[in-house]
């Protein structure tokens, strides 16, 4: 059975908006690149000194957090007493507490 005239076309135009969409959505992460890293290098750091200075729990540090930053997600080593602040596969930043300086970025990877 053969497929109507119709439905042909409206399947292509379907198939190149997704292409078009995932291009678009790839293009706007690349261009924000630079603007994740810097943030979650902040919210490393912010993350890491309300859980091992101000004693927090690591869920209610979000509440620091300026507007927009909802995409940065936490976790913790608390071995290394450690914060790590992500935006998945495409910034991530650690920030360690040291008892004398407080809570220092990792140095950044090249």
């Amino acid at each position: 059975m053969k497929a109507s005239p119709v439905r042909k076309p409206l399947v292509l135009i379907i198939f190149a908006t997704l292409v078009m969409l995932l291009i678009g959505g790839g293009i706007f992460a690349y261009r924000q690149k630079p603007l994740l890293k810097l943030g979650v290098g902040y919210g490393a750091r912010v993350a890491c000194g309300c859980r091992y200075i101000g004693n927090r729990s690591l869920k209610d540090c979000h509440k620091d957090f300026e507007p927009g930053m909802e995409l940065i997600q936490l976790s913790e080593d608390a071995k290394a007493k450690s914060v790590t602040a992500s935006v998945p596969l495409i910034a991530s930043r650690t920030a360690r507490f040291d008892p004398v300086l407080g809570c220092q970025p990792d140095p950044l990877k090249p």
